[in-house]
Parts: C-alpha cells; structure tokens; sequence
C-alpha cells in the first residue's frame, strides 16, 4: 500500500502529510524571529543585545539572520558565523564554533570562556573591534578561501 499523494495519513493517531518538508521546514528562520527574541527580553539584555546584533550586521551586512539552536544566529553561504543568546545573568557570544577562543588568547581573557559561549555582561555590549575579530576568526574557519 504506497503513500496518498494527498490528504494526510494517519500514523499512530497522528495525522501526517506526505512529501517532501515545505520551504518553511527548510528555510532559515527570517529575521522577523530574531526580531521577537530580541523583543522578549527584559532590559537592559535587549538593548545590549540589540546593540551586539547591529554590530554584526554592519560587519557581515550580507549575512542571513535567522534562528539556530533557539537563539540569534548569522550565517554566511549557510554556515553559521555568529550568534548569541540571553541567559539569567549573562549574555553570551556565540561563534557556532569550539576553536575560535584559543586563537584570540589575550583579547578575551577578561570574559568567561566555554567551548562554545563568550560570556558578557548584561548592561554592557561587546566593544565592536572586538566583535569584528570574533567573526573574521570564525570566517577564516568556515568559509576557508572566502
């Protein structure tokens, strides 16, 4: 017995669609969701991350913002380069990467560093210079020759 070319199945008393994802499954999520994370924080997270994201797009203006792992990200020919998030009592940089940190040694060493997460204060942006080396660190991983 194949598949309905249309209407949905019902499979485990759910009803399911056959076919192929819609571009909505597919697509990376607009910048209209980075627009509603940003406008679910309490301030003063917003307006530091707000300043972080403008940053980031005056450095990478071509880069596709969207929604990674639940949280702002920023991709470039489709890999993520950037991103961050909101937490209690930090907010925190995300390169979507574990080996960018080691090679900016000294120009972090006054934040708290994970694999994965530069960790910030709420009220207080990340200086600009700082964030356009992040991102070319990431670039230079990435997108190697481009």
């Amino acid at each position: 017995m194949g598949v309905p070319k249309s209407g949905p199945t019902t499979h485990l008393g759910l009803s399911c669609w056959p076919g192929p994802p819609s571009p909505r499954e597919t697509e990376p999520v607009s910048k209209q969701e980075v627009d509603r994370y940003l406008a679910s924080l309490d301030e003063p997270k917003r307006s530091t991350l707000e300043a972080l994201r403008r940053a980031i797009v005056e450095i990478i203006p071509t880069a596709e913002q969207g929604i990674s792992y639940g949280v702002p990200a920023f991709r470039l020919k489709g890999k993520v380069v950037a991103g961050f998030a909101a937490f209690k009592n930090h907010l925190s940089y995300l390169p979507h990467s574990g080996s960018e940190f080691p090679e900016l040694g000294d120009e972090i060493a006054q934040y708290k560093t994970s694999t994965g997460a530069l960790q910030f204060r709420i009220d207080r942006p990340l200086p600009k210079a700082l964030v356009r080396k992040l991102i070319a660190v990431r670039k230079r991983q990435a997108l190697p020759g481009g």
